[in-house]
């Protein structure tokens, strides 16, 4: 009874405490920029770009299709970033700015062998997939 008294008033204490620590941020120091990050299952080279793939719900798959041309440029809307050898998982994050696709970054790790790399079957076309491709849309 005594624990959940005491209980009942550490919750009221921090319903009062926690809105009166909220600091809002001032205009000029918002972000126009927002991001998704999402773990990486599988990433596959192709002679066109990257084909991401990621779990989407429990049992389902996806894919990305992410066109060379993003990641060639300074000004890209892509980047390769290797991930030195270690116990993290290789992922992709988007950034959008004002509600819009702006870039993409693929952090990856930098051995070939890894598991998350894989290959496309030679007899397999993929070319159609990375057509007009300028915007990146998740499945859920």
């Amino acid at each position: 009874m005594k624990g959940i008294i005491f209980l009942t008033a550490v919750v009221a204490a921090l319903n009062v405490v926690v809105p009166v620590m909220a600091v809002d941020i001032p205009d000029d120091k918002k972000s126009e920029y927002y991001y998704v990050s999402l773990p990486i299952e599988r990433i596959y080279p192709y002679r066109k770009g990257y084909v991401v793939t990621y779990r989407k719900g429990i049992n389902g798959l996806a894919n990305l299709y992410l066109p060379v041309e993003w990641f060639t440029s300074a000004a890209g809307k892509g980047e390769v970033i290797s991930m030195k050898p270690g116990k993290d998982w290789p992922h992709l994050t988007v950034y959008y700015k004002g509600g819009q696709f702006s870039h993409v970054r693929l952090y990856v790790r930098r051995e070939g062998g890894h598991e998350s790399w894989g290959n496309v079957p030679q007899n397999v076309n993929l070319d159609e997939h990375f057509e007009n491709v300028d915007d990146i849309k998740f499945e859920f």
